[in-house]
């Protein structure tokens, strides 16, 4: 199975790009699955339904969110209603929508899980537990079937923490939300594709999506300053992940940078 992971989906420019190159992507790739971080793809903060269907629309199969999932507050009422989307699973239980997902896809058995990190973020429940609850539940060591991990955290050794603690476990685990693609792509001891953060699909020319001028006001005034998207061209950024349908162990990971 061939699977693409594509990084945090910023605004109005990354959904652009995303409308302009997934299809050729998907095709050159041979890709089988497609998946997307889309915590800000409504204006750099927040998921709407009508945009989780354009998402959909462009070519992206399952969604995951992050810390700001409810950054937009009709999601607290439609999430459950958009299909292929999941919330961290590591939140309160007043959260609605769902954590995990399974997916029958012809090519087999799909399991995605969300989840967020603690270190430098908002409190929530451990991760680690909170995962080995969704794995238990679902039949741990199943053969063959693929298991995707959205781990949306800050702390780049946080991330790594948890790819080791799924080698082998899981297909592929994934770090989100800082926007940053990292050089470190690889497959771990037991077979666990790895990146510890995928990076961010929006507008290059600002600091991780955002407006220049507006961010330079907070780290350089210390002045509060309210965000606004970033102009211009964009970047997509994702993993391309070939991955045994009867194993559920990675065979490779591409790193996959696209400017406009």
């Amino acid at each position: 199975m061939q699977i693409l992971f594509i990084g945090d989906i910023v605004g109005s420019g990354g959904r652009r790009l995303l409308r302009q190159v997934l299809p050729e992507i998907r095709q050159q790739h041979q890709i089988d699955l497609c998946l997307a971080n889309v915590e800000n793809a409504a204006a750099g903060m927040g998921l709407t339904a009508a945009l989780a269907q354009e998402i959909r629309d462009a070519g992206v199969d399952l969604m995951t969110l992050g810390n700001h999932s409810w950054a937009r507050q009709e999601l607290l009422e439609t999430i459950d209603r958009i299909p292929g989307l999941v919330r961290p699973a590591n939140g309160p239980s007043a959260w609605p929508g769902r954590g995990h997902l399974t997916l029958n896809h012809p090519l087999g058995q799909v399991l995605l899980i969300n989840l967020q990190g603690r270190v430098f973020m908002d409190p929530l429940d451990d991760p680690f537990a909170a995962v080995d609850r969704v794995l238990e539940g679902a039949g741990d060591h199943e053969p063959g079937r693929i298991v995707i991990v959205d781990f949306h955290a800050e702390a780049t050794s946080e991330k790594n923490a948890m790819a080791w603690y799924l080698d082998g476990r899981a297909t592929l685990v994934v770090g989100t939300h800082t926007h940053v693609q990292t050089a470190d792509e690889r497959i771990l001891e037991h077979g666990t594709a790895f990146i510890t953060d995928v990076g961010m699909t929006g507008p290059v020319n600002g600091v991780i999506g955002m407006d220049k001028a507006t961010s330079l006001r907070r780290f350089v005034d210390h002045l509060p300053s309210r965000y606004q998207m970033a102009q211009g061209l964009s970047a997509l950024c994702a993993v391309v992940v070939d991955a045994d349908e009867k194993t559920g162990r990675a065979r490779r990971i591409e790193r996959i940078r696209i400017e406009e």
